[in-house]
């Protein structure tokens, strides 16, 4: 992939499975938070996933769209728009109904002197949009965050540990799941809440920003030694798969590579692709933040693209100077401070 234009349509290329899914859910789409990171390639593999299929449902992309430029391109995909304010009560009554909404929306950095912002977005909202789609699936975008750190030599935590959040982040994102499960058993309203770490684009992620540390030669910190990762094309496209397996009460899917990847031993794939040496600081600890995502490997099958291939793509985008975006994961956090 040598633009962005060759990225996108990377990222929008369903599978047949994808389509067979979706064929198997009646109703239109709507994204909720349709302008953040994944957002804009989610909502383009859904388009192109309905008319590979020849279906007749609609994309709804909803934002606030403060980049007119973003907003334009999704209108050009074929995927209908509207600017919204989720958090005033009237904007959001006047969204139409639709069966399946994508709920996207939230605050994760910044969060630290703006706590309060990130719990009514985060916790507060989940219980308007619940009330409003009271009638609809609803696949419920979270967090690995809301986890305990695991031993690295355990697998990761799966769906059946309980959660226990560190920091004010990962706290009003349980909260934001606990709200919308609220919903599920008061009005039956059939959810997934999706546990995702961490989705990999050329323009973002934990490989994008080793890659870059080799590049600009800064060292490495490896106290959180261990991570997941897995191609954002792949998350979209389980997301929304994940329409298929809505219940109430809710089902718990956790969403990542099938890997527990070594920072040392990515960074050092990476230093090699890039020809420069890899400098670390620190030492890996015992524990890490891991998800074990077992469960939707079986309903899902495994991710279509391998780590092997990121890391090759990552170094290549970066020996190239590809547009990159200014939104780090700080996967490093072990503090909950974000």
């Amino acid at each position: 992939m040598k633009t962005i234009a060759e990225l996108e349509a990377k990222l929008a290329q369903p599978s047949e499975a994808l389509i067979q899914d979706l064929a198997k859910v009646d109703g239109d789409l709507i994204l909720l938070g349709v302008g953040g990171k994944m957002g804009p390639s989610l909502a383009r593999l859904a388009m192109n996933a309905i008319r590979e299929g020849g279906l007749n449902k609609r994309v709804i992309g909803v934002s606030r769209f403060s980049n007119k430029e973003a907003r334009s391109e999704l209108e050009s995909s074929g995927i209908e728009t509207i600017s919204c304010e989720l958090l005033d009560n009237e904007a959001l009554s006047a969204l139409p109904d639709t069966a399946n909404v994508i709920y996207m929306a939230g605050n994760k950095f910044g969060t630290t002197g703006n706590e309060h912002f990130t719990w009514a977005m985060n916790t507060y909202l989940p219980g308007r949009v619940a009330e409003k789609f009271k009638d609809s699936r609803i696949v419920v975008f979270s967090s690995g965050n809301i986890y305990p750190f695991s031993p690295v030599s355990s697998g990761g935590a799966n769906e059946s540990i309980a959660p226990d959040p560190l920091g004010e982040y990962a706290q009003s994102t349980l909260g934001r799941e606990r709200i919308f499960e609220y919903h599920s058993h008061r009005n039956g309203t059939p959810m997934v809440m999706y546990r995702l770490n961490y989705a990999i684009d050329m323009r973002y992620g934990v490989l994008l920003e080793l890659a870059r540390a080799i590049h600009e030669s800064r060292a490495i910190n490896l106290s959180m030694g261990f991570a997941n990762v897995i191609w954002q094309g792949d998350a979209n496209s389980m997301a929304i798969r994940c329409l298929t397996h809505c219940s109430s009460p809710p089902t718990i899917m956790n969403i990542t590579g099938p890997e527990t990847v070594s920072i040392r031993w990515a960074a050092s794939e990476l230093a090699k692709r890039l020809g420069k040496e890899a400098l670390f600081e620190g030492t890996e600890s015992e524990t890490a933040l891991l998800n074990n995502a077992s469960k939707s490997h079986q309903l899902f099958g495994y991710p279509s693209v391998s780590l092997m291939q990121m890391i090759d793509w990552t170094a290549d985008w970066v020996l190239q100077g590809g547009a990159t975006w200014n939104k780090p994961t700080h996967f490093q956090e072990r503090k909950g401070k974000f």
